[in-house]
């Protein structure tokens, strides 16, 4: 029995393997569970086992490659006491797996290049949103807390700096994914990722201060 529960998990793990390389290749809507089931080397048989449909399949290939973002989420929020390490760790992390983890990296390239999100992806577009806001919520407790640090300079909404802290990191990506010899990602990441925590720690330019200030 113990055999045969492994032997399905190894199944189950090859089928996600084989659909998140041929979603990443081809996108959602050009990939057929026949390509996924000869790509994997089984018939459609055990990928109906496994999964009831392409769609959720698709969310299982998000989710087991997404997965390490789940966990750099986590580790960050353990981390939260010191919102300055916390935060440069989440930075530096987020472009460490973007450059070594190939099915973190196929995850975005599926999400942001290769798929067309349609009410009939209900369940994943809830999931992404979610994990979307779970990033927001971090990043934006970790700036209030480090504006309570003796020291650190901006003085600006956690909220704004939070998301264009993220949005900063989802456009980086996304530029790299779309056009990777525009730049190189790995060369580029400490001058980014210093950058990126700069807008945490340096003083808000007089402008936007005075812009938030008249805002509030």
């Amino acid at each position: 029995m113990r055999r045969t529960k492994e032997d399905a998990e190894q199944t189950r793990l090859k089928i996600i393997a084989a659909a998140l390389e041929l979603f990443s290749r081809n996108g959602y809507s050009n990939t057929t569970l026949a390509m996924i089931a000869d790509s994997a080397g089984f018939s459609r048989g055990p990928i109906y086992w496994h999964f009831k449909s392409k769609d959720e399949l698709y969310e299982a290939v998000l989710a087991y490659s997404q997965a390490p973002l789940e966990q750099l989420i986590a580790r960050s929020r353990k981390l939260a006491d010191e919102p300055l390490v916390a935060l440069e760790h989440f930075i530096d992390d987020w472009f460490r797996l973007l450059l070594e983890d190939r099915w973190y990296r196929q995850s975005f390239e599926i999400l942001l290049n290769k798929t067309e999100l349609t009410a009939q992806m209900a369940s994943t577009l809830k999931r992404e949103r979610k994990l979307t806001r779970d990033m927001v919520q971090l990043l934006e407790a970790l700036v209030e807390r480090s504006q309570q640090t003796p020291g650190t300079g901006n003085c600006q909404s956690p909220r704004r700096v939070a998301l264009l802290l993220y949005s900063s990191l989802m456009g980086i990506t996304h530029t790299w994914l779309l056009s990777p010899k525009l730049f190189s990602l790995r060369e580029q990441t400490p001058f980014m990722a210093s950058n990126l925590l700069a807008l945490v720690t340096s003083h808000a330019p007089s402008s936007v201060t005075s812009q938030a200030s008249e805002g509030a």
